[in-house]
């Protein structure tokens, strides 16, 4: 198996630990983003109901799509920093994936609404645990010379998993019922519920018998690990860290407009759901794309200059999709956003890892991705509330955002390093 994965590895050029990482949450992620789907056919199927809080069927989905993302970017400073006192990243990636499992198959026996709302809640938390934890993983088994590199990979092998799980849930449940041997039969919800389970399940094995964690971490874990909001150092007004927190948000508001209006985009630009389908695609597609390579190349280059020239492209490729009439421009558009959110977030992630200090990975990390969690979720609100005032505001809305976001980076974040390439060894502990 050791030398079946280091043969693996050899491709990607990282830590084994990595690659087995990756993927591992592609396979978690395959299984978690089937439930984007499933759950909003599940909740209008009528296999659920009970008290509805007076809500329509629509509010509820949005309770129960939302409540994860809350609870899960909540969480994870909780849970990075807790990592950090402890010195392990991986019995908390475990206890997340377990969590994970067993509420994917708890799914199974929800009848109610408010069994809905618990069991997300619960995936929320037990993902909180998984994602700082895992990039926290990432940062301390790579190096200054290919901290982005690895990052790259590790979200590369991430999104592929997240963009898979949607491209065939929706035939899996459509496809029921299926029968099983012995002469048992499930429907299609079931079988969704169980390829989730499943999928949690094999990155559990992966993490358990691949993933260690370096010794450093535990030597090494850190005593101050609050998160300043001014820099301490007094070269810049604000901290780098938080900085940096502040433009993931902005920067994940504005990539996340488009998600919840797809009836006045497709009325817009006269098209079918399809076309709203490559659309959505395409900045997924671009992110697994250059993901990998764009990490590799900051590390030669340099975090900083990757961050600033992807804010600014994030402005134009925000605003123009409130004012194009074309589906194939809008597709551009998008594929194009995705190129500029790319050029943020590995770089982002590895100048954080450099900044981090012994035993701080798990901390400074969880700002980083609580903060995208967190304008995930408040891009599609913003989004639903502004589209009544016109169909560009919501649009002209985020690149204010992408436009401070600019501001905030090319002001307050510094290069911390002299960017040398390195060749990281290949299968090392």
């Amino acid at each position: 198996m050791r030398r079946l994965v280091e043969r693996l590895v050899a491709p990607f050029a990282v830590d084994r630990r990595v690659l087995a990482l990756a993927g591992a949450r592609m396979a978690d992620g395959i299984g978690n983003s089937f439930l984007i789907i499933v759950i909003p056919l599940y909740v209008t199927s009528g296999v659920v109901g009970g008290t509805a809080f007076g809500l329509g069927e629509s509010m509820i989905i949005g309770l129960v799509l939302s409540l994860f993302g809350f609870l899960n970017s909540s969480f994870q400073p909780a849970t990075g920093r807790l990592s950090d006192r402890i010195g392990r990243r991986k019995p908390f990636i475990l206890v997340g994936l377990a969590g994970l499992a067993m509420t994917n198959v708890a799914y199974v026996f929800a009848e109610t609404y408010v069994s809905l709302l618990v069991i997300r809640g619960l995936q929320g938390v037990s993902v909180a645990f998984i994602i700082p934890s895992s990039v926290a993983l990432v940062n301390e088994l790579a190096t200054t010379g290919d901290r982005g590199g690895n990052m790259g990979v590790y979200n590369t092998f991430r999104l592929v998993g997240f963009g898979a799980g949607p491209a065939v849930a929706g035939a899996v449940v459509s496809r029921g019922p299926y029968a099983l041997p012995g002469g048992a039969v499930i429907d299609g919800f079931d079988a969704a519920f169980y390829i989730a389970t499943i999928t949690a399940t094999i990155s559990y094995v992966m993490v358990t018998v691949l993933v260690s964690d370096p010794e450093s971490t535990a030597a090494n874990a850190g005593a101050d690990l609050s998160i300043p909001i001014l820099d301490r150092s007094g070269t810049n007004l604000l901290d780098p860290v938080f900085t940096l927190g502040v433009a993931s948000l902005f920067m994940a508001t504005a990539i996340a407009l488009f998600a919840t209006i797809q009836p006045q985009v497709n009325a817009r630009l006269e098209q079918g759901s399809t076309w709203f389908g490559l659309q959505f695609a395409a900045f997924i597609i671009a992110q697994v794309a250059l993901q990998t390579p764009i990490g590799r190349a900051c590390d030669r280059y340099g975090r900083r200059p990757f961050i600033v020239v992807g804010m600014l492209l994030l402005v134009p490729t925000t605003l123009v999709q409130g004012f194009l009439f074309s589906s194939v421009l809008m597709f551009l558009a998008r594929l194009f956003q995705g190129i500029a959110a790319a050029m943020v977030f590995a770089p982002s992630l590895a100048l954080v890892g450099d900044l981090a200090g012994p035993g701080e990975s798990g901390s400074k990390l969880s700002v980083l991705t609580m903060a995208f969690g967190y304008g995930i979720a408040l891009g599609p609100l913003s989004s639903g509330a502004l589209v009544g005032y016109g169909f560009e505001v919501p649009f002209v809305f985020g690149t204010s955002l992408a436009v401070l976001g600019v501001v905030l980076v090319y002001t307050q974040v510094e290069e911390t390093l002299e960017t040398t390439a390195s060749v990281p060894v290949v299968g090392s502990d």
